[in-house]
């Protein structure tokens, strides 16, 4: 008897230090999920944001975040066609949009964890990874492919960089725009070919009339038949797997909320209003901080980003520019008051 218990105490011991060890090699955000993956979370985003008045009144945690044709009726055509994009469609063609929205039909188009995710587990852990210089040696890639679900945009160069960024791809977010200039900016650089996978989905922003041209083409598998990317084949972008679940595509509705809410630039009273919209990263980041249970970012804007380059995967170092067509230093004010109120987990080295 007395044997049985010095193995039970050695074998207790054994099992705290191999915990502790284990815990010492990841983030914070990763270590509150300690309770067994079958139960809830203990922290979330949505009990985060109950326990400060200030985000309580800015998040509308039941926002439609996609758009499908389940949602498209004469009142939101008759709205939304007051609206330019990417917060709505006026000038737009009727016919592309509603031609493009009746391939996206049903959960599939509506869930951004639709199809085979829908058993995911009850606490949804996912990382969201900018191309920030800051990822550079960073050394992150365990921990973020630790996560659940691993979102991704634009440039995300992967060969080479594996242990700062991961391997993983759950979704790829861009602008049709953001995509083609990635591959010609950065194909020198590692940036070949755009993230595919058979469980990778992607999330459409709509940021004009090419983005819905774009993908009404790549749902039915055909070339692009017309507009600025006329002849094109979806397929060199996406694969051949074209099936309506593979494709998201982000509400208008859901980027005026984000814009008006947490990212009402200065810039938009400006003569540059009309280039302003939120940054790829942070329609990413916020659409995670609306779909996940906890959430973690990596390579975002933080207020030491002078010390790193642009980007993580460029071999000169290039300084961190800043355009009006995005609010840059907004949303790094944004990232770290989420960060302080435990919302989310922003890594700032």
């Amino acid at each position: 008897m007395g044997l049985c218990r010095r193995r039970l105490t050695w074998l207790l011991l054994l099992l705290a230090v191999i915990a502790g060890t284990l815990l010492s090699r990841y983030p914070a955000a990763l270590r509150v999920d300690s309770e067994p993956r079958a139960g809830p979370c203990r922290r979330s985003v949505r009990g985060a944001v109950q326990q400060h008045p200030r985000f309580q009144r800015l998040f509308n945690l039941s926002a439609p975040v996609l758009l499908s044709e389940d949602l498209l009726t004469p009142e939101l055509w008759a709205r939304l066609s007051q609206r330019k994009a990417p917060y709505g469609w006026q000038g737009l063609s009727q016919q592309v949009i509603t031609s493009t929205l009746s391939l996206l039909k049903g959960s599939d188009g509506t869930e951004l964890f639709g199809g085979r995710w829908r058993q995911r587990p009850r606490c949804v852990r996912c990382a969201v990874v900018g191309n920030g210089g800051i990822l550079n040696g960073s050394r992150q890639g365990l921990n973020i492919d630790a996560h659940d679900f691993v979102f991704r945009l634009n440039g995300a160069v992967i060969r080479g960089f594996e242990q700062d960024v991961g391997t993983r791809t759950s979704f790829y977010g861009f602008t049709v725009n953001t995509l083609k200039n990635s591959l010609l900016a950065y194909r020198s650089l590692g940036f070949t070919s755009v993230p595919q996978g058979q469980d990778l989905r992607y999330i459409f922003i709509p940021s004009g009339i090419r983005d819905y041209v774009m993908l009404r083409s790549a749902l039915l598998g055909e070339e692009v038949p017309e507009g600025h990317d006329k002849g094109d084949r979806p397929q060199k972008y996406f694969g051949p797997d074209a099936s309506a679940g593979k494709f998201k595509l982000l509400h208008p509705d859901f980027i005026s909320y984000l814009t008006e809410r947490f990212l009402k630039s200065k810039f938009i009273k400006t003569k540059f209003g009309n280039l302003y919209m939120p940054s790829t990263g942070a329609l990413m980041l916020l659409t995670a901080l609306h779909t996940c249970d906890q959430v973690s970012a990596y390579g975002f804007i933080t207020s030491n980003y002078k010390k790193f380059s642009d980007h993580y995967f460029e071999r000169v170092r290039k300084p961190l520019v800043f355009y009006v067509n995005h609010d840059l230093s907004l949303e790094a004010t944004l990232w770290k008051s989420l960060h302080e109120a435990g919302i989310l987990w922003l890594y700032q080295r």
